[in-house]
């Protein structure tokens, strides 16, 4: 084979963007404690098909559901699940990702966290992310909680909050619950999830671009 011909060959072998809409995109993932986590890894996965670095960041109890190992199996990347980082690390990381994060998905999300994100609360890792993406990327949520908590009157409030602050949301869904009721609190499929940030990130160009 002429070297014509192999580089021919290479570039038809070249992922079509068309096929990765997300190529080139810095997605930071945020995993809080729910039965959904099981979505996330799938998630996560869908994302990196799609052409995205994802980095994963976990709270503890998402760690219980979940182990990290699994996210960084399927994005290829560190996860972070400690505010505390290596003392060989420099960068503040919750600074760091996301300023360089195109977009931040928390899935899902509990009505902890959006509490916590709604109030200011910066305790832990996801929180405190939460608190520093302000100016620096966009939000997208999916809440995952049991019926009756959904509809709380807290946690409505917080939702409006968050929606006035511009925090996307998508779902939650109906169907049946980990806790054995039907009714909406159901995370939003993957799939849903992944056309929602292809149709967000759209519009703009990725922040690596501009490097």
């Amino acid at each position: 084979m002429s070297a014509t011909d192999r580089n021919q060959t290479d570039q038809t072998n070249q992922p079509d963007d068309g096929d990765q809409p997300l190529a080139r995109r810095d997605l930071l993932l945020c995993v809080t404690g729910g039965i959904a986590c099981y979505k996330s890894a799938d998630l996560a996965s869908k994302l990196t098909k799609s052409g995205a670095s994802v980095t994963v960041a976990m709270t503890e109890n998402a760690c219980r559901f979940v182990a990290p190992l699994t996210f960084q199996a399927v994005t290829r990347n560190r996860v972070f699940t400690d505010l505390w980082p290596d003392v060989q690390d420099h960068d503040s990381g919750h600074i760091s990702l996301t300023e360089r994060a195109d977009l931040m998905i928390v899935a899902p999300a509990t009505a902890n966290m959006l509490g916590k994100i709604a109030w200011g609360i910066a305790d832990d890792l996801v929180s405190t992310m939460a608190m520093s993406s302000s100016g620096a990327c966009e939000m997208l949520v999916a809440p995952a909680m049991n019926s009756r908590m959904w509809s709380s009157p807290a946690l409505q409030t917080n939702i409006k909050t968050l929606a006035g602050r511009g925090v996307h949301f998508i779902g939650p869904n109906e169907g049946r619950l980990a806790c054995g009721t039907t009714g909406p609190g159901r995370m939003a499929e993957p799939d849903e999830i992944l056309t929602a940030i292809i149709s967000l990130l759209d519009q703009t160009s990725p922040k690596s671009a501009g490097t």
